[in-house]
């Protein structure tokens, strides 16, 4: 489990200031050019300890510094050792940012040749899209180094600007070996109202520490630091790594984690409370949504829906002008306010939900529980702003429902994928109480495949496909593209479905999907044609059991695994396929059914003739959220299984043939 340690700090920055602008500082200046290579570098050919290594990173230094006023600026440095043709790849650099939280400037990168002689970089820096996580655009600043070949160096430096920031974290873990590393920060240093820098850690090298000075700036070096080891179906990437985690706390003095909670809820409890003071215009407001004699579940939903109607500033490209400077300057503002101006940010929408609720007569509570698409909630760490995502826990014919309005698309009863099955808290005067908000089953986040379609005489397949999202799974779709256009809207669903299909398809998306309304499926429509479905195999023809399969092809193909196996959400796909054959096809034989149950995991698959036509039925469900690396070896073989039965084949043969047969 995480150490810790902090040291107290003080502030004339209001709490509320703090809390909602974070009020942090720039670093100094970046030295220029980059430090001396040494000879034993340059002729350096491998590393003891990462034999196999194409390359590794000699050097890494990152300096941050947040102690004034203003954007904070942090400085890193890469110096990288190529070894063989394989590692020239590490010379295309890629620095990950997301928008409008940090911005790369500052660049400046070279190679350096064996023989001692470089190459600056004077090229072009661009800026393209990485896989995007769930609701995180990630982007990066990419570019190319010249002359990259085994033997040389590459060094490249960077500042982060950051405009917001209540932590930072020093992640040592990176996907080389490390010989070396260097971490340093200046905390923020003030004024009258405490505030207390909180570090923990795990996963140190051995010996490895963070120390804090006189001045209470806090470093550490780190030494022959192993590489990451990416795996598919694993927890959050910098959940894993050596890391070290810094929290601005505000008011903190207590080590006591139970009193520390306590107080966080008190104050939490506090701001909420003070927002949703019982407002006139708030009963009005509910007399407007609902009817006397709407049953409870139906006052509830049309309450929430109505909130999701109104305009959400969280989920925007960008704010106006005007509405950046209400945001600094209107910190008394309450729901009174949200509601008449029509618009406010996630937290206020829910918070508007919440006094909604309240009026019409429901049992309703605010809470804030934990986000777990970067990291894993650990009360011991301390750590308030893991508590990130607000959400209202309300009390509906006995039944605890979890809702958040403030998220677009959420379908009514269900929250956004990354606080399902979490912990957090349920605000009172109190402290508030521990919780852990419902995970959804695998039958209510579905991917479903109705296709009607026909193999031509040339042994492509062609026809119509309807794909329906439901659950979070249409919630995941309709937020990747909440901001774009049709055509990116078309794509974004042309290869969603091209990724499932195990050859090279050609979609074209047939219909208008409705993208607003999260109380409804997603269904997308298609004219899909596969050119190479079917195989010769002398007379025969030959023809998968199974369409929609890629994905799991090379799910757990690997015989060692090192992390938890780990997925977003229990889901589940199904397929409905059928396969008209042409005149003087018949079918020969056909694969026997399929079925596995591993309780958390189940697999089906039946292939049935009717003459000329075939009908394929194909089920697979995950329903688990995290498994201990131990069950790897059975989650594995299940998965073997899986293949096996996908990669079963439907042999057809001439009528003629048959009938001779």
């Amino acid at each position: 489990m995480p150490a810790g340690t902090e040291v107290s700090i003080r502030s004339s920055v209001s709490v509320v200031v703090l809390f909602a602008m974070a009020v942090l500082s720039p670093a100094l200046s970046r030295a220029q050019g980059f430090p001396t290579l040494s000879p034993e570098d340059l002729k350096m050919t491998s590393e003891p300890s990462a034999p196999s290594a194409p390359a590794i990173i000699l050097f890494r230094e990152v300096d941050r510094d947040d102690s004034g006023q203003g954007t904070i600026h942090e400085n890193n440095y890469y110096r990288v050792k190529i070894l063989t043709e394989e590692g020239r790849k590490y010379g295309d650099i890629e620095i990950p940012f997301i928008k409008n939280v940090d911005e790369v400037t500052h660049i400046e990168a070279r190679t350096v040749r064996p023989d001692g002689s470089s190459v600056e970089f004077h090229g072009n820096v661009l800026e393209k899209s990485l896989v995007k996580a769930r609701g995180l655009k990630v982007l990066a600043k990419t570019f190319n180094l010249p002359a990259v070949e085994p033997g040389c160096v590459i060094e490249y430096s960077y500042t982060l600007d950051l405009h917001h920031a209540y932590a930072s974290h020093w992640i040592l873990s990176e996907e080389l070996f490390t010989k070396q590393a260097r971490f340093s920060l200046k905390p923020y240093r003030g004024g009258l109202v405490p505030i207390t820098l909180h570090q923990s850690w795990q996963n140190l090298p051995p010996d490895t520490r963070p120390t804090m000075a006189p001045d209470h700036s806090v470093s550490m070096e780190a030494s022959n630091i192993p590489p990451f080891q990416v795996e598919d179906y694993m927890p959050p990437p910098n959940e894993l790594k050596s890391r070290v985690d810094f929290v601005y706390e505000v008011g903190r003095s207590e080590n006591d984690t139970d009193v520390f909670w306590k107080n966080v809820g008190k104050a939490r409890d506090t701001h909420l409370e003070n927002f949703i003071a019982k407002h006139k215009v708030i009963d009005e407001a509910v007399g407007q949504i609902i009817s006397p004699n709407d049953p409870p579940e139906a006052k509830l939903h049309k309450i929430y829906t109505r909130v999701q109607h109104i305009r959400n500033t969280s989920y925007e490209l960008q704010k106006t002008a005007q509405e950046e400077k209400r945001q600094k300057e209107k910190l008394d503002e309450n729901v009174e306010d949200v509601w008449r101006r029509g618009y406010g940010n996630q937290w206020q929408l829910d918070w508007l939900f919440l006094a909604l609720a309240r009026a019409a007569g429901f049992e309703a509570y605010g809470c804030w529980v934990s986000s777990r698409a970067e990291y894993f909630f650990a009360p011991n760490t301390m750590q308030s702003g893991h508590l990130n995502e607000p959400a209202v826990l309300v009390k509906l014919n006995g039944q605890d429902l979890y809702l958040n309005p403030g998220v677009p698309f959420a379908p009514f009863g269900i929250l956004n994928w990354s606080e399902t099955g979490t912990a957090g808290l349920r605000l009172d005067k109190d402290g508030g109480t521990w919780i852990k908000t419902t995970l959804p089953k695998s039958s209510e986040s579905r991917i479903e495949h109705v296709a009607k379609l026909r193999l031509t005489e040339a042994g492509a397949l062609e026809g119509d496909l309807k794909v329906t999202y439901t659950g979070l799974e249409a919630m995941d779709h309709r937020l990747v593209v909440r901001n774009s256009d049709d055509v990116t809207r078309k794509k974004s669903l042309e290869d969603s479905v091209k990724n499932q299909i195990l050859m090279t398809a050609e979609l074209k998306l047939t219909n208008t999907p409705d993208w607003t309304n999260p109380e409804t499926p997603l269904v997308a429509e298609f004219r899909v044609t596969i050119p190479d479905w079917a195989s010769n195999a002398g007379k025969r023809t030959v023809i998968p059991a199974a369409l929609f399969t890629a994905i799991e092809k090379h799910t757990f193909e690997h015989t060692n695994r090192v992390h938890p196996i780990y997925v977003d959400y229990p889901y589940e796909k199904e397929d409905d396929v059928t396969i008209e054959l042409p005149q003087g096809l018949q079918v020969s034989s056909i694969p026997s059914p399929q079925a596995r149950d591993g309780h958390i995991v189940s697999y089906s698959l039946k292939v049935d003739k009717d003459g000329a036509v075939l009908h394929m039925a194909r089920k697979l469900v995950w329903n688990f959220l995290l498994l201990d690396v131990k069950y790897y070896p059975a989650l594995r073989e299940f998965f073997q299984s899986v293949r096996t039965g996908d990669d079963q084949q439907i042999v057809l043969q001439p009528a003629a043939a048959s009938a001779g047969n």
